[in-house]
C-alpha cells in the first residue's frame, strides 16, 4: 500500500507539472506550438525577467553548440502587457520551441522545485518530439499528414474534455460551429460531400498536411479560450468556436494563403496511409 500511495503522488506531480508547462503553450498559424520567455520565467519564478534572460543567453549558447540554428528556436518577438488605466506598452519577448524551453530549464535554478519538475518534464517531451522538430521539413507529405493528424487527434480530445466542461451537451453542433467559421459557413458534412468521401470517413483523415495545420490551430485556440474566459454555457461556447473559426480563417487570407476549402483532398486516406505503415512493421 505504501507504494502505492507513493505511485499515486507521483502521479499527482505529474500531472501538476503537464498543467503548468502545457497551459502555457501556445499553437501559432502553422500549427507549431511554442512558449512565450516571458510566461515561462514567471512559471519557472523568476521575480523580474532581466533576471531570467541570463538563463536564456545561457541556453542559447548551449543550443548554438550543439549545431542548431538558435533563430530557429529562439525567435524574437513583440508582445502587448497591459502597465494599467487601459493602457498598454510593448515589450520584447522571445517565441520559444519545446527544445529551447528544455535548454533554459536546464540552466536555470534546479534548487527551485518548479525548475527540476520542467528539466524532468521538457528532457522527456523534447525526447518524444525530437523528429517531429528538429527533421519535420524533411518528412514526406504523408509522413507530415501522419503527424498532423496525430496533433489534432489529441487536440481534439482535449478540447471535447473543455467543452463538456463549459457546459456543452452537443458535441456535433459545437465542432460544426468551428467549422462554420473556418470553412466559411461549412458544417462538417459540407465538407464531406464536397470531399467526395465514402459512408464514415473522417474528414481529418483526408485532409492535408496544411489544411490540418489550419484546422490544429483552430482546435487549440479555441481550447485555449474556453479556459481563458471560463465559459460555463452552451451557447457562448458554440459562439467562441465559430469566432475563433473565423479569425483563423481571417488570419490565413491576411498572410496570403489558401483557404482550407480550395486546399487539395489527397488521393489516399490516413487511414489507408497507417495500415500501409503498419503492415511495413510487420
Amino acid at each position: 500500500m505504501a507504494h502505492r500511495k507513493e505511485d499515486d503522488k507521483m502521479n499527482e506531480i505529474k500531472e501538476y507539472t503537464e498543467k503548468v508547462f502545457e497551459d502555457i503553450k501556445h499553437i501559432d498559424e502553422f500549427g507549431n506550438e511554442y512558449w512565450s520567455a516571458r510566461e515561462l520565467g514567471k512559471i519557472l519564478e523568476y521575480s523580474e525577467y532581466r533576471k531570467f534572460l541570463s538563463s536564456i543567453k545561457k541556453a542559447m549558447i548551449s543550443c548554438e553548440k550543439s549545431g542548431q540554428n538558435v533563430e530557429n528556436h529562439f525567435a524574437q518577438m513583440d508582445v502587448m502587457v497591459d502597465i494599467g488605466s487601459n493602457a498598454k506598452r510593448k515589450l520584447k519577448d522571445y517565441k520559444l520551441t519545446r527544445y529551447a524551453c528544455y535548454l533554459i530549464v536546464q540552466n536555470s535554478d534546479s534548487s527551485k522545485p518548479v525548475v527540476a519538475l520542467g528539466q524532468t518534464y521538457f528532457a522527456i517531451q523534447t525526447r518524444k518530439q525530437e523528429l517531429s522538430e528538429l527533421e519535420y521539413n524533411n518528412l514526406t507529405e504523408d509522413e507530415k499528414r501522419l503527424y498532423r493528424r496525430n496533433q489534432a487527434r489529441k487536440g481534439n480530445f482535449n478540447l471535447n474534455k473543455t467543452a463538456v466542461n463549459s457546459g456543452v451537451k452537443d458535441l456535433a453542433r459545437f465542432h460544426n460551429a468551428g467549422y462554420k467559421g473556418l470553412y466559411n459557413g461549412e458544417t462538417a458534412d459540407d465538407i464531406f460531400k464536397r470531399k467526395k468521401l465514402r459512408y464514415r470517413e473522417d474528414i481529418l483523415d483526408n485532409m492535408g498536411s496544411e489544411e490540418l495545420a489550419d484546422n490544429i490551430f483552430r482546435i487549440a485556440q479555441t481550447d485555449a479560450k474556453l479556459k481563458r474566459d471560463n465559459v460555463d454555457n452552451e451557447y457562448t461556447a458554440n459562439s467562441v468556436h465559430y469566432e475563433v473559426g473565423k479569425e483563423v480563417r481571417n488570419s490565413i487570407e491576411r498572410l496570403g494563403g489558401t483557404m482550407p476549402e480550395n486546399l487539395p483532398t489527397p488521393k489516399i486516406s490516413l487511414k489507408e496511409l497507417e495500415k500501409e505503415v503498419m503492415k511495413l512493421k510487420e
